[in-house]
């Protein structure tokens, strides 16, 4: 079997800082923190939390009013997202102005932890709180985990794999290793992979809570709440957003005189196999290893990693101890950021939106901060060159995101810089 290079020719983002995927790492590279305040006045008592939110999106100005009412705010995440990067790529929405044959082997992978349990909730509350005895008819096609991948495939007319994957916060890694390989392998030319999720759902919003791993903060911590590898850190912050990359056979790519953003070229996965929530530095290892011997790199080729890193006590330090065994005497040197401390953790969607981190670190040759880190290194997380302020001019070859879950999935993706 022949195998394809994969070229990245379209990167979309919806994020909380509005704009592009340019203005997203601009921002990221000054440490700008995304993270404000949700308050919430559901029943049964209110709730108040740091958050990190799309203020700024309209999704009936992307998408148009009749098919973003079609959606839960996960999919008009996740399609807006995928919409962006396919016209970045300069593919044409229509499938007429395409090679109708070529395009029945094209598809759309996509990640979600949480897909549209909006639409149950609602749905649970109409019927259970309000005494309502029907629920919207559309609550089943809003709700279902695959209605970002449908819609994409619907509207731009791609006749191949039409999946989702949910493997909790590496839904989204997963996604876009498994539409790698799809092209690799030359069972498709064009791949449309990334992941969405909306985690402001009451319920879900109160079974985090109740797990004790949720930072705290009111309206002037809130921006500092997430600090991975701090020794103060206090738990994660949800957050809502979506990120898409187009995925392209490099031979097809350049015979249409595409824009290469970068090359997909590894992708490593395993399970911890050990315990549902905790997580075990030898599956964070074997997935680490995996990556690179499928990329066919060395340790030494790596000069970036976006970590995981949730900002909780035990899951931030095993992933240093992870990449301390991989990389040996080279740790030390490595520079590891954690962009969730920004963004947030947007569960489903973390592995597709660090990824465009990474794949814009390599391509403007920068790499983004963990934010409010300087200072407050947890002796625990040592042993890596943490990135406390953004760098710009740093030669880059290739940069590896991972993507840690509980019920113990890793993903692991590598990236090589586009061409210079």
């Amino acid at each position: 079997m022949v195998a394809h290079r994969v070229a990245i020719t379209g990167i979309g983002v919806v994020s909380p800082y509005g704009g592009d995927a340019r203005d997203f790492f601009e921002r990221l590279l000054a440490g700008e923190s995304a993270v404000g305040l949700l308050q919430t006045e559901a029943p049964p008592r209110p709730m108040s939390t740091p958050f990190v939110s799309c203020t700024g999106f309209d999704p009936e100005a992307v998408l148009g009013k009749p098919l973003a009412l079609m959606m839960e705010r996960f999919a008009q995440l996740g399609v807006a997202a995928a919409f962006q990067a396919w016209d970045q790529a300069g593919l044409p929405r229509n499938a007429a102005e395409a090679d109708a044959d070529a395009r029945e082997a094209w598809g759309c992978i996509w990640g979600t932890a949480l897909g549209g349990l909006e639409a149950h909730e609602r749905g649970g509350r109409e019927m259970w709180v309000k005494g309502r005895d029907r629920v919207s008819p559309l609550s089943v096609v809003q709700g279902m985990n695959n209605a970002v991948n449908a819609h994409v495939s619907i509207q731009l007319g791609l006749g191949g794999v039409s999946t989702s994957q949910t493997a909790a916060c590496a839904s989204s890694g997963i996604a876009i290793g498994e539409a790698f390989r799809r092209v690799r392998s030359g069972e498709a030319a064009v791949m449309v992979t990334g992941g969405s999720d909306v985690c402001q759902s009451y319920s879900v919003l109160r079974a985090w809570e109740a797990m004790r791993v949720m930072a705290p903060g009111d309206a002037g911590t809130a921006p500092a709440a997430c600090r991975p590898f701090a020794a103060d850190r206090a738990g994660l912050v949800l957050g809502e957003g979506g990120a898409a990359l187009v995925l392209e056979a490099w031979d097809h790519a350049m015979a249409r005189g595409a824009t290469i953003h970068g090359e997909i070229v590894g992708y490593g996965t395993s399970c911890d196999h050990s315990h549902l929530v905790r997580p075990h530095r030898q599956g964070q290892v074997r997935a680490l290893r995996a990556a690179l011997a499928d990329a066919g790199l060395a340790p030494q080729d790596i000069g970036y990693v976006n970590a995981h890193g949730t900002a909780t006590a035990e899951g931030d330090p095993v992933e240093i101890a992870a990449l301390c065994e991989v990389f040996g005497d080279g740790a030390a040197s490595l520079p590891v950021s954690a962009t969730k401390s920004m963004h947030g953790h947007l569960l489903g969607a973390a592995g597709a939106i660090e990824a465009v981190a990474t794949v814009l670190a390599l391509r403007e040759q920068a790499v983004p901060p963990t934010a409010h880190l300087a200072g407050r290194i947890d002796p625990a997380c040592e042993g890596v060159d943490h990135v406390l302020q953004g760098r710009r001019d740093v030669p880059l070859h290739a940069a590896l995101s991972n993507s840690f879950a509980f019920g113990g999935s890793n993903a692991v993706l590598a990236f090589r810089a586009p061409p210079r």
